[in-house]
């Protein structure tokens, strides 16, 4: 294998895929991505066995071949050279990377070790517009778990109903966000399909570079996202999820109506004295006014106040002030609603325009 690349074109690709190789070197092939040189196409392609990345190449082939390259060093080299690179592999064991007047060799491991793309069986294709598809990872994938034992929490669900309707969640189970969206696209029958968290972040990086509709494959254990000429594949995380639809809840009487950014502001500058694992801060509400207050045996405490619209009995709550904060910042109008009911109970959060996005946030004993 020999050819000619440009600095831009293989570190702009090389960048893709940084987060999807696996790091822990549990299996060396997975820190290597695959490069396959050829005059009908040439291609990268990393994958941690969870996700897989598949992107098109633009070079100039001398001499057709495929060959695994370590993809951190790999990285490492383009980021610091200021010329476009020439690739020569050596036996499937090396390859010579030659820059200006610089020189590398790089030992490489054989095209054959690396894992087979996976088959796709009974397929079922939708478009979803990639700025929907930004828009529902943004307002869910921050609820959803991180190496939680109830594994189906570490990932958000696609719940697509047959007539055209979207409705993604992320919920860890001290906080759930939901929105729903009409589609264009249709299937044949209701589908539940668990994205993981690492997928959806790294997918929501590569939607920044398109306008268009994205492709969604649907098939029985993998989702396959294309994004242009680019494929993007994740394993489905297997088991039922929640049902999200019963922890909504719908009859809470107490209604506080704020300003969203002055609420971010505050909930930060009092939770700088909250307990660091826990970021618990209590809610105080009497007519019109909430106190904010925090406290930490070992450092003080601190109180602030805010104006809000609200009538009726006094109510204390406590919260996590980071999930709130989260919910908050990831809701687009000026003035968001909190419907609550008793100190202990869930509280509804919702964005006073858009009427399709409901986050729900467990208070805490303080």
């Amino acid at each position: 294998m020999k050819l000619i690349v440009s600095k831009d074109e293989i570190q702009q690709k090389l960048s893709n895929i940084q987060n999807i190789v696996e790091k822990r070197n549990t299996m060396p092939i997975l820190s290597h991505f695959l490069l396959e040189a050829g005059r009908n196409g040439s291609y990268i392609t990393a994958t941690d066995l969870e996700t897989a990345l598949k992107e098109p190449l633009d070079i100039k082939v001398e001499k057709e071949g495929r060959i695994c390259i370590p993809a951190r060093k790999m990285f490492e080299i383009v980021k610091e050279v200021d010329t476009e690179l020439i690739l020569e592999s050596v036996d499937d064991q090396w390859v010579k990377i030659k820059a200006g007047a610089g020189n590398f060799r790089l030992a490489c491991l054989s095209a054959k070790e690396f894992p087979a793309w996976p088959g796709m069986e009974d397929m079922e294709e939708i478009d979803i517009n990639a700025k929907l598809l930004i828009e529902v990872i943004e307002k869910t994938v921050y609820a959803a778990g991180e190496s939680d034992t109830r594994y189906t929490l570490n990932g958000i669900l696609f719940h697509i109903l047959p007539e055209g309707r979207l409705n993604v969640v992320g919920t860890d189970g001290h906080r759930l966000a939901m929105t729903s969206k009409t589609i264009e696209g249709t299937v044949r029958e209701e589908r539940k399909n668990i994205i993981p968290r690492k997928a959806a972040i790294e997918l929501r990086k590569l939607l920044d570079k398109s306008e268009e509709n994205i492709k969604v494959t649907f098939c029985k254990n993998h989702v396959m996202f294309s994004i242009g000429n680019i494929q993007f594949l994740t394993r489905l995380i297997e088991g039922t999820y929640p049902n999200y639809e019963q922890v909504i809840p719908s009859g809470n009487e107490k209604t506080v109506i704020l300003q969203k950014d002055p609420f971010i502001k505050t909930l930060r500058r009092v939770s700088i004295m909250s307990k660091e694992r826990s970021n618990a801060v209590r809610l105080d509400l009497t007519d019109n006014l909430v106190v904010i207050t925090s406290s930490n045996p070992d450092m003080g405490e601190a109180q602030d106040e805010l104006a809000v619209n609200y009538t009726g009995e006094t109510l204390s709550m406590g919260f996590n002030a980071r999930y709130l904060i989260d919910i908050l910042a990831a809701m687009s109008s000026e003035n968001i609603i909190l419907e609550m009911q008793a100190p202990l109970s869930p509280v509804l959060v919702r964005d006073e325009k858009d009427t399709e996005y409901r986050c729900v946030i467990m208070p805490m004993r303080i």
